[in-house]
Protein backbone atom coordinates (compact mmCIF):
# COMPACT_ATOMS: atom_id res chain seq x y z
CA UNK A 1 0.00 0.00 0.00
CA UNK A 2 1.58 3.59 -0.85
CA UNK A 3 2.09 6.41 1.70
CA UNK A 4 -1.21 8.68 2.11
CA UNK A 5 1.43 11.42 1.00
CA UNK A 6 1.54 9.65 -2.52
CA UNK A 7 -2.18 8.98 -2.75
CA UNK A 8 -5.11 10.11 -0.55
CA UNK A 9 -2.39 13.46 0.30
CA UNK A 10 -1.28 13.80 -3.03
CA UNK A 11 -3.37 17.10 -3.79
CA UNK A 12 -1.64 18.64 -0.63
CA UNK A 13 2.12 17.61 -1.79
CA UNK A 14 3.19 20.57 -3.36
CA UNK A 15 2.77 21.99 0.52
CA UNK A 16 5.29 19.55 1.83
CA UNK A 17 7.64 19.44 -0.89
CA UNK A 18 7.87 22.46 -2.47
CA UNK A 19 9.31 22.47 -6.43
CA UNK A 20 11.49 25.30 -5.74
CA UNK A 21 13.55 23.42 -2.89
CA UNK A 22 14.75 21.08 -5.70
CA UNK A 23 16.80 23.68 -7.71
CA UNK A 24 20.16 23.60 -6.05
CA UNK A 25 19.99 20.01 -6.16
CA UNK A 26 19.08 19.76 -10.01
CA UNK A 27 22.06 22.33 -10.64
CA UNK A 28 23.81 19.53 -9.15
CA UNK A 29 22.65 16.38 -11.48
CA UNK A 30 23.03 18.32 -14.45
CA UNK A 31 26.53 19.55 -13.84
CA UNK A 32 27.98 15.98 -12.65
CA UNK A 33 25.95 14.49 -15.80
CA UNK A 34 27.99 17.15 -18.29
CA UNK A 35 31.04 15.99 -16.57
CA UNK A 36 31.16 12.45 -17.60
CA UNK A 37 29.15 12.12 -20.56
CA UNK A 38 30.30 13.14 -23.88
CA UNK A 39 28.92 13.96 -26.34
CA UNK A 40 26.91 16.47 -24.35
CA UNK A 41 24.03 14.80 -22.79
CA UNK A 42 20.10 15.72 -24.33
CA UNK A 43 17.96 12.66 -23.16
CA UNK A 44 16.91 12.16 -19.50
CA UNK A 45 15.37 9.04 -17.67
CA UNK A 46 13.86 9.57 -14.26
CA UNK A 47 12.66 6.84 -12.33
CA UNK A 48 10.08 7.61 -9.61
CA UNK A 49 10.16 10.95 -10.87
CA UNK A 50 7.05 11.37 -8.35
CA UNK A 51 5.45 15.25 -8.50
CA UNK A 52 8.58 16.01 -11.17
CA UNK A 53 9.90 18.82 -8.87
CA UNK A 54 13.29 17.71 -9.94
CA UNK A 55 12.76 17.63 -13.65
CA UNK A 56 10.99 21.23 -13.70
CA UNK A 57 14.40 22.12 -13.56
CA UNK A 58 16.50 19.44 -15.20
CA UNK A 59 13.90 19.70 -18.20
CA UNK A 60 15.53 23.27 -19.22
CA UNK A 61 18.51 21.47 -19.97
CA UNK A 62 17.31 17.61 -20.99
CA UNK A 63 14.30 16.40 -23.01
CA UNK A 64 13.11 14.46 -19.97
CA UNK A 65 11.32 11.10 -19.83
CA UNK A 66 9.60 10.54 -16.37
CA UNK A 67 8.58 7.76 -14.55
CA UNK A 68 6.66 6.93 -11.53
CA UNK A 69 4.44 4.15 -9.76
CA UNK A 70 1.91 6.69 -7.88
CA UNK A 71 -0.97 7.92 -10.66
CA UNK A 72 -1.82 11.08 -8.47
CA UNK A 73 1.92 11.90 -8.63
CA UNK A 74 2.19 11.34 -11.76
CA UNK A 75 -0.70 13.72 -12.84
CA UNK A 76 0.85 16.36 -10.95
CA UNK A 77 4.22 16.29 -12.73
CA UNK A 78 2.14 16.34 -15.58
CA UNK A 79 0.52 19.37 -14.65
CA UNK A 80 3.41 21.42 -13.99
CA UNK A 81 5.77 19.17 -16.54
CA UNK A 82 3.34 19.22 -20.08
CA UNK A 83 6.10 19.47 -22.03
CA UNK A 84 7.81 16.03 -20.73
CA UNK A 85 6.99 12.55 -21.41
CA UNK A 86 5.21 10.43 -18.85
CA UNK A 87 5.20 6.80 -18.41
CA UNK A 88 3.96 5.07 -15.52
CA UNK A 89 5.67 1.98 -14.39
CA UNK A 90 7.89 0.21 -11.64
CA UNK A 91 11.43 1.52 -11.58
CA UNK A 92 11.96 -2.56 -10.82
CA UNK A 93 10.30 -4.27 -14.11
CA UNK A 94 10.08 -0.87 -16.15
CA UNK A 95 11.54 -1.83 -20.02
CA UNK A 96 11.13 0.77 -22.22
CA UNK A 97 13.26 -0.60 -25.11
CA UNK A 98 15.70 2.63 -25.82
CA UNK A 99 18.39 4.04 -24.20
CA UNK A 100 19.04 7.69 -22.68
CA UNK A 101 22.04 9.80 -22.37
CA UNK A 102 21.47 10.36 -18.70
CA UNK A 103 19.03 8.19 -15.60
CA UNK A 104 18.23 9.82 -12.55
CA UNK A 105 17.22 7.81 -9.67
CA UNK A 106 16.42 10.15 -6.96
CA UNK A 107 14.58 9.49 -3.48
CA UNK A 108 12.27 7.31 -4.66
CA UNK A 109 14.92 4.72 -4.37
CA UNK A 110 14.56 4.85 -0.94
CA UNK A 111 11.48 2.54 -1.51
CA UNK A 112 13.76 -0.18 -2.35
CA UNK A 113 13.38 -2.08 0.82
CA UNK A 114 15.93 -5.24 0.43
CA UNK A 115 19.32 -5.49 -1.26
CA UNK A 116 17.19 -7.74 -4.39
CA UNK A 117 14.68 -4.48 -4.77
CA UNK A 118 17.44 -2.30 -5.24
CA UNK A 119 19.65 -4.57 -7.30
CA UNK A 120 16.56 -4.99 -10.00
CA UNK A 121 16.39 -1.07 -10.11
CA UNK A 122 20.02 -0.33 -10.67
CA UNK A 123 19.65 -3.02 -13.83
CA UNK A 124 16.61 -1.12 -14.81
CA UNK A 125 18.68 2.03 -14.71
CA UNK A 126 21.55 0.39 -16.33
CA UNK A 127 19.56 -1.03 -19.00
CA UNK A 128 18.03 2.51 -19.96
CA UNK A 129 21.67 4.24 -19.70
CA UNK A 130 23.38 4.24 -23.55
CA UNK A 131 27.39 3.52 -23.69
CA UNK A 132 28.94 6.17 -22.68
CA UNK A 133 26.24 7.36 -20.68
CA UNK A 134 25.72 8.18 -16.86
CA UNK A 135 23.04 8.04 -13.82
CA UNK A 136 23.03 9.10 -10.26
CA UNK A 137 21.11 7.50 -7.62
CA UNK A 138 20.05 9.83 -4.63
CA UNK A 139 19.41 7.78 -1.42
CA UNK A 140 18.28 9.99 1.20
CA UNK A 141 20.85 8.50 3.59
CA UNK A 142 23.27 5.77 4.23
CA UNK A 143 23.73 3.52 6.76
CA UNK A 144 27.06 5.07 7.95
CA UNK A 145 25.10 8.50 8.17
CA UNK A 146 21.95 8.07 9.31
CA UNK A 147 20.82 9.93 12.85
CA UNK A 148 17.32 10.39 13.95
CA UNK A 149 15.52 13.41 13.22
CA UNK A 150 12.60 15.60 14.30
CA UNK A 151 12.15 18.31 11.29
CA UNK A 152 9.32 20.89 11.45
CA UNK A 153 7.37 21.92 8.35
CA UNK A 154 5.27 25.11 7.80
CA UNK A 155 3.97 26.33 4.52
CA UNK A 156 0.79 28.24 2.95
CA UNK A 157 -0.35 28.66 -0.21
CA UNK A 158 -3.34 29.54 -1.95
CA UNK A 159 -5.88 29.86 1.09
CA UNK A 160 -4.58 26.41 2.10
CA UNK A 161 -2.05 26.03 4.96
CA UNK A 162 -0.06 22.84 6.47
CA UNK A 163 2.13 22.04 9.58
CA UNK A 164 3.68 18.87 9.86
CA UNK A 165 6.68 17.17 12.00
CA UNK A 166 8.80 14.81 10.14
CA UNK A 167 10.47 12.29 12.07
CA UNK A 168 12.91 9.45 11.29
CA UNK A 169 14.30 6.80 13.43
CA UNK A 170 15.47 3.52 13.21
CA UNK A 171 13.50 1.05 15.17
CA UNK A 172 14.68 -2.11 14.50
CA UNK A 173 18.97 -1.23 14.01
CA UNK A 174 19.69 -4.58 13.13
CA UNK A 175 17.58 -4.66 9.75
CA UNK A 176 18.29 -2.72 6.42
CA UNK A 177 15.13 -0.29 6.80
CA UNK A 178 14.32 2.78 8.85
CA UNK A 179 10.91 5.19 9.53
CA UNK A 180 9.82 8.11 8.22
CA UNK A 181 7.05 9.08 10.60
CA UNK A 182 4.72 12.74 9.36
CA UNK A 183 2.36 14.44 11.62
CA UNK A 184 0.28 16.79 9.49
CA UNK A 185 -2.35 19.55 10.25
CA UNK A 186 -3.98 20.36 7.27
CA UNK A 187 -6.14 23.19 7.04
CA UNK A 188 -8.77 24.24 4.07
CA UNK A 189 -10.79 27.64 4.89
CA UNK A 190 -11.86 26.80 8.44
CA UNK A 191 -11.30 22.88 8.11
CA UNK A 192 -8.21 21.38 10.01
CA UNK A 193 -7.17 17.33 9.29
CA UNK A 194 -4.84 16.13 11.48
CA UNK A 195 -3.10 12.87 9.61
CA UNK A 196 -0.42 10.47 10.35
CA UNK A 197 1.67 8.60 7.39
CA UNK A 198 4.03 6.01 7.78
CA UNK A 199 7.09 5.67 5.18
CA UNK A 200 9.36 2.04 5.27
CA UNK A 201 12.25 2.85 3.74
CA UNK A 202 15.61 1.32 2.70
CA UNK A 203 19.01 1.82 4.76
CA UNK A 204 21.98 0.39 3.40
CA UNK A 205 26.04 0.63 3.92
CA UNK A 206 27.72 2.35 0.80
CA UNK A 207 29.85 -0.98 0.69
CA UNK A 208 26.26 -2.51 -0.38
CA UNK A 209 25.85 0.61 -2.95
CA UNK A 210 28.84 -0.01 -4.74
CA UNK A 211 28.76 -3.41 -4.68
CA UNK A 212 24.67 -3.42 -6.05
CA UNK A 213 25.67 -1.03 -8.74
CA UNK A 214 28.90 -2.44 -10.00
CA UNK A 215 26.74 -5.98 -10.33
CA UNK A 216 24.55 -3.76 -12.34
CA UNK A 217 27.37 -3.11 -14.49
CA UNK A 218 28.20 0.40 -13.59
CA UNK A 219 31.02 2.32 -12.65
CA UNK A 220 30.71 3.69 -9.40
CA UNK A 221 32.48 7.19 -8.00
CA UNK A 222 31.00 9.59 -5.38
CA UNK A 223 29.10 12.77 -5.47
CA UNK A 224 28.91 15.48 -3.64
CA UNK A 225 25.65 17.17 -3.32
CA UNK A 226 24.60 20.14 -1.43
CA UNK A 227 22.08 20.12 1.22
CA UNK A 228 22.40 24.03 2.14
CA UNK A 229 23.55 25.71 4.78
CA UNK A 230 27.15 24.56 3.61
CA UNK A 231 26.72 21.06 4.24
CA UNK A 232 26.72 18.39 1.29
CA UNK A 233 26.32 14.15 1.73
CA UNK A 234 27.77 12.05 -0.80
CA UNK A 235 25.26 10.22 -3.23
CA UNK A 236 26.21 7.88 -6.44
CA UNK A 237 27.76 9.03 -9.61
CA UNK A 238 27.57 5.92 -12.01
CA UNK A 239 28.96 5.23 -15.79
CA UNK A 240 28.59 2.95 -18.10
Amino acid sequence: MQPLLYSELVPWYSLVDPPEDHEDEAVCFQSAFEHIISPRPQTLLELGAGAGNTALHLKRRFTCTLTDLSPGMQQLSREQNPDCEHVHGDMRTLRLGRTFDAVLVHDAICYMLTEEDLLAAARTAFEHTRPGGGAIFAPDTLRETFQDTTETLEEDRGGRSMRGLMWTWDPHPEDSTYQVDFAFLLRDGDTVQAVHDRHVEGLFTRDTWDRVLTQAGFRVEPLKRPLGDGAFDDIFLCRR
